[in-house]
């Protein structure tokens, strides 16, 4: 059976490969490591692209990594840098793909595969499901209820799957329709945030905007009827300047002193700087009081500051997460 341009882009989509690489030549498949004996109780993670070494961290041994689909023995466990998480996997011999098939359908409809390696065998596999539409949501999303398990072939005789994860968007991708009115597309981590944790700032809250430039989450914002305080070095965008509802400090957001302001609903970072300054600017405000909420990139430059991260990770009522439209950075949220 030929393989369909939809189940080829959808192997695409998965590994995160292309069709061809330069002066056209054929990427060749990447080998998948051997499978080894794998304990009763495991559970799996998916990682982004490129930080499958931070996963491998924060989970401290590693059974078997599938590309970027991390195995570990016992049950799930909390991770920051996960962009997926398999709730109940369960691995199956099978003797064909029909009987992958059938061990899938048999559970629930929905399934979406994750491919590294055996593409072919993989692309037959999802021919013989319900196919699974990766689209683009428009914000504020509605977020999907129906049930969606993921699967992968570890080899061509060895199918892991799990009916549930963390995640209710294929592989933890959510994409967006995307609109070319914001100065940059850093508000699409921000729409990413809001969706995951549910709130968002209301019509008239008071919002600060630490590192605002060229003014991505000031756009956010202003959108969602917040009054602005955007705080950078640089100028941001002329139109957003000019809102009504944005007032602009063209100053160091390092140099705000908290303790002369009066408390904001949300405090805003999207700054470039080391994680453990970010952490010491974070400690001030919250010494201060003077913000209700705070939403914050922590941007890696080389290697990841694992000991700020868990200094971060301490602070009573905090959470960090990796966005799927976050780069080498992650999130850091104090509700």
């Amino acid at each position: 059976m030929a393989m369909t341009r939809s189940v080829r882009r959808l192997c695409d989509v998965a590994t995160g490969r292309r069709a061809k690489g330069r002066k056209g030549e054929r990427v060749r498949e990447s080998a998948a490591q051997p499978v080894p004996a794998l304990p009763t109780r495991v559970s799996a993670y998916l990682a982004p692209e490129n930080l499958e070494d931070e996963v491998a961290f924060e989970l401290g041994e590693v059974l078997h990594r599938h590309g970027r689909l991390l195995l570990a023995e016992g049950a799930p466990r909390a991770t920051r840098w996960a962009q997926d998480v398999w709730l109940d996997a369960r691995v199956a011999s099978i003797e064909s793909i029909g009987d992958a098939a059938r061990t899938l359908k048999e559970i629930q409809r929905n399934w979406v595969g994750y491919v590294h390696g055996h593409h072919r065998r993989s692309a037959l596999l999802a021919d013989k499901l319900p196919p699974v539409r990766i689209r683009e949501h428009a914000f504020p999303v509605e977020v999907p209820q129906s049930p969606l398990g993921a699967y992968t072939l570890l080899d061509r005789d060895t199918l892991l799957y799990s009916p549930t994860r963390a995640s209710p968007f294929p592989h933890g991708e959510l994409r967006f329709v995307e609109t070319r009115e914001p100065p940059s597309r850093a508000y699409l981590k921000l729409w990413e945030l809001f969706t995951r944790i549910g709130v968002q700032p209301a019509a008239g809250e008071r919002c600060i905007d630490m590192g605002a430039s060229p003014g991505g989450w000031t756009w956010v914002l202003a959108q969602l009827g917040a009054n602005v305080y955007a705080v950078d070095k640089a100028p941001i965008a002329s139109e957003l300047a000019e809102h009504p509802n944005v007032k602009v400090a063209q100053q160091s957001a390092f140099a705000v002193d908290p303790r002369s302001v009066e408390p904001y609903d949300w405090f805003f970072s999207d700054v470039i700087c080391e994680p453990a300054r970010l952490l010491s600017m974070i400690q001030r405000w919250l010494e201060a009081d003077a913000a209700k909420r705070f939403v914050c990139s922590v941007k890696f430059r080389g290697a990841t500051d694992h000991a700020s991260v868990a200094e971060l990770a301490a602070i009573e009522g905090a959470q960090l997460m990796h966005l799927w439209h976050n780069r080498h950075e992650l999130t850091w949220v104090r509700l």
